[in-house]
Parts: C-alpha cells; sequence; structure tokens
C-alpha cells in the first residue's frame, strides 16, 4: 500500500520522528532509531553535538544520506535564542527544516506561543522549513500555518509526561481546519497512544522520552513502530460506528428454523 507522509515537499515512508535525547550512549541511540524505522531524527542541537566534528558527533552514527536530520530549539526561552539555534545548526551544513521550541515555562516546559509566533516569522522569511511545537490550539496551530510554517506539532500532553492524548478534542479540530501536516508532539508513553494519534488522522508522531526512557529502548521502538502503522491502516480502513446497544456479527436472514 503506498501511502507516503509528505512533509515539505518529500515522500516518507515512516509516520514516526524520533529524538535522540537521554539514552545511555550514541551507540544506543543508533541501535534504537533503526529499530523504530524512523526516517527524520531531531537532535536538540544545545544537548547532542552535531556541529563540532572535533568531538564525538551523532552524526558520526547517523547518515545525513539515510536519515533527514531535523535540528530543534530545545532549552530556548526566547525568540532569539530559537532563531539563533537555528543558523547555527544551518551553518553547519546539517540544512534548513528545523523543530521549532521556545520554552515558556521551566515546569511544564509549555511553549510560549509569542515568542513562537515571533521566531517563526524571522525563521520562515529567512528561508527555513519550520514544524513548531505549540498548545494543543487550534487557533495558534492556524495562525502559525498562515506565517507559512510546513506543519504544525500540537502536544499531546507535556514533554516526557506519558499521559497520552488529553484532549482530543481540540486536536479534532486541528485536523478538521490545518491544511499543513499535524504532528503529534510530546506526551506519548507507549504504542496504543500512538496508535490513538494515528487512528485519529493525524500525520505522524514525534516521540523521544517514551523510547529513550522506557526498560527495553529497543524494544519500545519496534513497539512504536508498529503502533504507528496499526493506527495509519485502521485510520484508513475507517472503524465502524460506536453504538450503545449491540449488533449481531452474523445475519439475521436464511437462519434454520
Amino acid at each position: 500500500m503506498k501511502d507516503p507522509f509528505v512533509l515539505a515537499g518529500k515522500e516518507y515512508r515512516s509516520r514516526l520522528i524520533v529524538g535522540t535525547g537521554k539514552y545511555k550512549d550514541f551507540a544506543e541511540t543508533k541501535r534504537a532509531i533503526e529499530a523504530s524505522g524512523a526516517e527524520i531524527v531531531t537532535v536538540a542541537v544545545r544537548r547532542v553535538n552535531i556541529t563540532d566534528p572535533t568531538k564525538e558527533n551523532l552524526l558520526d552514527y547517523l547518515d545525513p544520506k539515510v536519515y533527514t536530520i531535523l535540528p530543534n530549539t530545545a532549552g530556548c526561552y526566547t525568540a532569539a535564542d530559537a532563531v539563533r539555534t537555528c543558523r547555527l545548526a544551518r551553518a553547519a551544513g546539517v540544512g534548513n527544516m528545523v523543530k521549532l521550541e521556545v520554552i515558556g515555562d521551566e515546569k511544564t516546559l509549555f511553549p510560549d506561543i509569542p515568542a513562537t509566533l515571533e521566531a517563526a516569522k524571522i525563521l520562515v522569511q529567512e528561508g527555513f522549513i519550520v514544524l513548531p511545537y505549540v498548545h494543543d490550539d487550534p487557533v495558534t496551530c492556524k495562525k502559525l500555518e498562515e506565517i507559512g510554517c510546513a506543519a504544525v506539532m500540537p502536544l499531546a500532553a507535556p514533554i516526557g509526561s506519558g499521559l497520552g492524548i488529553r484532549n482530543p478534542y481540540n486536536l479534532r479540530i486541528i485536523l478538521e481546519n490545518s491544511r499543513v501536516p499535524v504532528i503529534v508532539d510530546a506526551g506519548v508513553g507507549t504504542a496504543s497512544d500512538a496508535a490513538i494519534a494515528m487512528e485519529m488522522g493525524c500525520d505522524a508522531v514525534l516521540m523521544n522520552t517514551a523510547i529513550a526512557g522506557a526498560k527495553d529502548p529497543i524494544l519500545m521502538a519496534e513497539a512504536m513502530k508498529l503502533g504507528v502503522e496499526a493506527g495509519r491502516k485502521a485510520f484508513l480502513a475507517g472503524r465502524i460506528p460506536r453504538k450503545l446497544y449491540a449488533t449481531a456479527s452474523s445475519p439475521l436472514t436464511g437462519m434454520i428454523e
């Protein structure tokens, strides 16, 4: 079945995007990413080395010819810092596609929406392909789409919480109104969470802690791959309507008397 995930004009087979933080070493990171089947890998520029070739570099383990490296601005608390980080990544030759995070609160790691909008405007004007991390807010998502962002990335729950999708109703509104891909970002805890996001019609799911923090990251990476695939197929297949009462599975006509 040909059902590519199209992002910024490029086709991908996998709808799972994975992060690279919190693993015990780069070797485990590589093994988990391989097990996940992901083709887009996001990297926190401020926390994981992809810019200094004189030190141990994640790109020594992940071939940029095989994976799309998606630098992110995790740890940035102002629009200026986020823009500077994206420029640094581009200067290092990583590319123009970036995951924009501007954090507004250290405890919840919720995004600072005014700063995110400000940074998105600057980055789009400078030719970046911008994927912004935001609240599950339909109004904000629409504003970012109108600015020119290539996708919107509403959170399912706070980063690293593992709570799954807390507000499916807002997410449905975002999906209904969006003309760009909707990627659930943050809060996924296990494979069923990923499947639910895909069953709702989300275009992709991004996660890090749910895999890296599992007791067996490699096995969880494989589980997430299967969860995303199953959820997407269920969405395309079309589930039966929910009903209050039972409906017989067998036909009622032609019964033996």
